[in-house]
């Protein structure tokens, strides 16, 4: 994981560092398997809304805490960062991007 950094929060920057995490089930990262829902920022905090495949899954846990970390290395060490596991809307395949889809042989 990368060191905390001084950059400025925008979605496109937190998205590009949640890459870094892998969906071990499936070995593919969270954002291009469309699990990650939406990225607020505020001052000094940042929330973010992830799923998973399934509710059964069994690594959503160990997921949203990886995300967290990711997040948290590349901001400034003040921030305060929350990730909200979701279920609405439930996670289906269209929500992958071409190139996981691609991968999975889904096109």
């Amino acid at each position: 994981m990368q060191s905390q950094s001084t950059a400025p929060a925008d979605p496109d920057f937190l998205r590009q560092a949640l890459t870094q995490v892998i969906d071990p089930e499936v070995g593919m990262n969270i954002v291009d398997l469309g699990l990650v829902y939406d990225i607020r920022i505020a001052a000094e905090r940042i929330e973010v809304d992830i799923t998973m495949t399934t509710p059964a899954c069994p690594m959503s846990s160990m997921i949203a805490e990886q995300a967290r970390e990711v997040i948290l290395a590349a901001l400034p060490a003040e921030t305060e960062v929350m990730v909200n596991l979701v279920w609405d809307p439930p996670w289906d395949a269209s929500m992958m991007s071409d190139h996981a889809r691609e991968h999975f042989g889904w096109r």
